[in-house]
């Protein structure tokens, strides 16, 4: 049987906390991808310096309504949403009846209207 291109949990600790090859990184990450598993494929994406890929996911996660992947991307991009994007976020989840995504949203819009500079301080 052919070895799987996603690390077990400890090659995976080791190779998100050590050096690891631009190529290599987007490899493990492109694995992850390909099995469904985005959540995993992040600090990948992060290591292969790949933001192209990671805001693609992440206007693939807002458009579905996943306010925590989305809000997970932007912090791998180190980008926070305004909030008009938050809100188109809540209204994506609310389409989709995810009524608990929709109010997160909406708080995180709510949050990044109310802070300085339209920001919120994490």
């Amino acid at each position: 049987m052919a070895r799987s291109a996603i690390p077990d949990p400890l090659d995976r600790r080791h190779q998100i906390e050590r050096q690891l090859a631009a190529e290599a990184a987007r490899r493990v990450a492109d694995a992850y991808l390909d099995a469904g598993r985005v959540w995993e494929s992040i600090a990948f994406l992060q290591k292969a310096e790949a933001r192209d890929r990671l805001v693609e996911l992440r206007e693939e996660a807002a458009a579905a309504g996943d306010v925590f992947l989305t809000r997970e991307l932007s912090r791998a991009l180190r980008d926070e949403l305004d909030a008009a994007r938050w809100r188109a976020v809540a209204e994506a989840a609310a389409a989709a009846g995810k009524d608990l995504y929709a109010a997160q949203a909406r708080r995180l819009a709510e949050r990044v209207a109310a802070a300085p500079g339209g920001r919120p301080e994490n």
